[in-house]
């Protein structure tokens, strides 16, 4: 290999899980001496790590590869990698539209990624990949924060969702290999760990071991250098009373992410989903009882067969007693393969759009009036070094907003100005938007 290797664009589509992925093709690449450029057409391979979950990102990963392809026609040496889950569920019909890419890689296969390039040969991988203690992983969220993924996969059956078509059973890490990689996180002088996986809440259950999540948060509380520890993608069922008690821990953000999807038993039913709305409310009641601060955010789905205007507005209801203080709406898309695919996709695009607009005309009304709250309030916020708000001011998020799907806090220099900003500050709260904050740095 040359003391200055190949250029290599990585982009990224989809969810965070995908960017883990990505940060793990861009170690194993960086290792074997590759060069990461920001540019894809300043690069001599250009690697897509696309989505495959529901239309619009499969649609979105398209368009990738038919720009890279663009690129790679301005010079043909030009190596194009399309990887990832919409290869993994559509590789025979992606090979047959696009012959001009020169490596396909599945879900299975991140860390062959070199072998591929080079054209060595390599065993496919044949189960779920798992990242491990000497993973390398080159990291492109902000200094001052990560993800960690501590499972691939998913056992339940949503009738609604192809990730188990793509990814297979849920496999979780081992707690020693977690903490280990928290720990050379911390390291790096990352101070918050997102925990990430397509269901949190069911760590350690597939090896049979119960309250497996608990013991891992114990083990990261312990793990010097982080200071929040946030959970993402919570199963609502899996939401027990063990894991609030240990949320309680001042490390852990009051901060849970569990995707209801709908309030209508009778569709809940046909998505093969158990928890309706009454009981969904006495969930959320539960959790804002045991831990006053508790921010909640929720995924829905609109347009889902069956859903008329009745069970709509039963949705509408649900949204509104909730009071959210995140959530996100996706129009229903008809996966192939999965359970609802039978029933067809009744309700038109428009109607979907109509209603995904209203429940979020709704959510934002909601989100406004609970950011009052924080108002004159001095609050913890984790300082992103990369971005700024205009010329003076600066940007974190507070345990109450997680990474890329929530809002920011807005930061105006106090005091003298010059002073240098720490990863952790004290932010006094000034005004509130409909999902940011503005404020102060006190010290």
């Amino acid at each position: 290999m040359p003391s200055r290797g190949p250029r290599v664009a990585l982009i990224t589509y989809g969810c965070a899980k995908n960017l883990v992925d990505s940060e793990v093709m861009l170690g194993h690449l960086s290792r074997a001496g590759y060069v990461v450029s920001p540019q894809p057409e300043d690069a001599d391979i250009i690697v897509l790590n696309t989505c495959g979950f529901i239309q619009p990102a499969r649609d979105e990963a398209a368009e990738g590869i038919e720009s890279a392809l663009v690129l790679k026609k301005k010079r043909q040496d030009r190596i194009v990698v399309v990887a990832g889950c919409f290869v993994e569920r559509y590789r025979p019909v992606l090979e047959q539209r696009y012959p001009e890419v020169d490596v396909w890689l599945g879900v299975r296969d991140f860390d062959h990624i070199v072998e591929a390039l080079e054209r060595r040969p390599y065993k496919h991988g044949l189960k779920t990949y798992l990242l491990g203690r000497e993973t390398p992983r080159l990291l492109s969220t902000p200094s001052t924060w990560a993800y960690l993924k501590i499972s691939e996969g998913c056992s339940h059956e949503c009738a609604f969702c192809s990730i188990p078509l793509i990814k297979g059973a849920y496999h979780s890490r081992s707690i020693p290999s977690i903490v280990a990689e928290a720990r050379e996180l911390a390291g790096r002088g990352v101070k918050e760990v997102n925990l990430i996986s397509q269901d949190t809440t069911y760590f350690g259950r597939d090896k049979g071991r119960e309250g497996e999540l608990i013991r891992l948060l114990c083990r990261l509380i312990d793990v010097r250098g982080i200071c929040w520890i946030r959970l993402l993608y919570g199963y609502p069922e899996e939401i027990t009373a063990a894991l609030l008690e240990v949320m309680k821990e001042d490390k852990i953000c009051s901060y849970l992410d569990v995707p209801f999807q709908h309030a209508d038993r009778r569709l809940l039913k046909s998505m093969n989903r158990s928890m309706d709305g009454t009981r969904a409310l006495r969930l959320i009641e539960t959790i804002r009882r045991t831990l006053p601060d508790a921010a909640i955010r929720t995924s829905l789905i609109v347009g889902f067969p069956g859903e008329g205007r009745a069970e709509f507005l039963r949705l509408k209801k649900f949204v509104r007693e909730a009071r959210f203080d995140h959530l996100g709406v996706f129009a229903y898309s008809p996966e192939e393969g999965t359970g609802a695919f039978e029933l067809g996709d009744p309700v038109p695009e428009s109607e979907k759009a109509r209603r995904q607009d209203e429940i979020m005309a709704l959510q934002a009304e909601i989100a406004a009036s609970v950011q009052q709250k924080y108002l004159q309030r001095r609050l913890d916020v984790l300082i992103d070094p990369l971005s700024s708000a205009g010329n003076k001011g600066i940007v974190g998020r507070a345990r109450f907003q997680a990474p890329e799907v929530d809002g920011v806090v807005l930061i105006e220099r106090g005091g003298k100005g010059n002073e240098p900003i720490r990863p952790l500050e004290k932010v006094e709260i000034i005004s509130a938007g409909v999902y940011d904050l503005r404020g102060i740095v006190v010290r």
